[in-house]
């Protein structure tokens, strides 16, 4: 399991009974969380002085509960600052579970750079923008890309919270295999591919997205965009249905450069109360 244990504004205080107990910064939340099925005490005072409680509705969806928070705050991880909102559907606007795959991309394109080697980096699926952030600060050219407008919009404040509003980071709204497509069509290449596809989703005018059946193409054909000297592809996926090893074979079977090494683990969380280490889904790279 590659764990995310170098927060310091944020912690995963505790879990029991489908439930996780988070402090973000100063902020305490309890969040639904379907790995963690153990009942195990609640012991910790937070479970009973928290700030906001997210519940499920047995009609679906849910609500937060009890709710003593900001309409936003900052964390910052490393020299990283993103901006916390709370939304509708129980996320927060940052995935904590993913700062081992930043330290990894961080890790690679610092490589590159010290050798005045260009890194060009495309994210799809790039939600909030935490991966191109990271990717911005580590000296990367970014292109982000994301079907929803208001993800990235706040991807760019997170930007300019980090205090790089200026960086050379592409912003566009698009459907990502409609655009891959057309970034084919036009020749251009990418040295590294950051990917984080959801289980289910839909396009800005209506595609619909099923990881299932759609991952495996939308693989093959990204790809093709790598330039002839790859830095890595960094693959996650929070679909119960696919495994690290799933992930890694798809990889292994689209890549066109050959000479990669393939690495593949589940993502994971330090629970500070129970030593446990939280899984929080799968993850995939490819090195050369």
């Amino acid at each position: 399991m590659w764990i995310s244990d170098s927060w310091n504004e944020y912690e995963l205080l505790d879990t029991s009974d489908g439930e996780r107990l988070e402090r973000w910064g100063t902020y305490v939340l309890v969040r639904p969380d379907p790995q963690a099925i153990w009942k195990t005490p609640k012991k910790h005072p937070g479970w009973k002085k928290f700030d906001a409680r997210y519940l499920r509705s047995n009609k679906g969806g849910g609500q937060w509960e009890n709710v003593r928070l900001p309409d936003a705050w900052q964390i910052h991880y490393r020299k990283l600052c993103f901006n916390i909102k709370p939304m509708s559907f129980k996320h927060t606007g940052v995935f904590p579970e993913q700062a081992t795959n930043w330290d990894f991309a961080a890790e690679r394109i610092h490589a590159r750079v010290r050798e005045k080697r260009p890194v060009r980096v495309l994210n799809l699926f790039a939600y909030t923008g935490a991966a191109t952030v990271n990717a911005a600060a580590a000296g990367a050219e970014v292109c982000h890309v994301d079907a929803a407008r208001g993800m990235v919009a706040w991807a760019r404040e997170n930007a300019k919270s980090s205090g790089l509003a200026d960086a050379p980071v592409r912003w566009i709204v698009d459907d990502c295999a409609a655009f891959v497509a057309r970034e084919l069509r036009r020749g251009r290449q990418y040295d590294a591919i950051i990917m984080d596809p959801p289980s289910y989703g839909r396009g800005p005018t209506g595609q619909v997205w099923k990881i299932e059946e759609d991952l495996y193409g939308l693989v093959e054909m990204t790809l093709k965009l790598l330039s002839d000297d790859p830095c890595f592809v960094l693959m996650s996926s929070y679909s119960t249905g696919l495994s690290p090893s799933v992930m890694g074979y798809v990889l292994a079977s689209c890549n066109p450069r050959g000479r990669a090494e393939i690495h593949c683990e589940e993502l994971g969380l330090p629970v500070s109360s129970t030593g446990y280490s939280l899984p929080c889904g799968a993850s995939a790279r490819m090195v050369w």
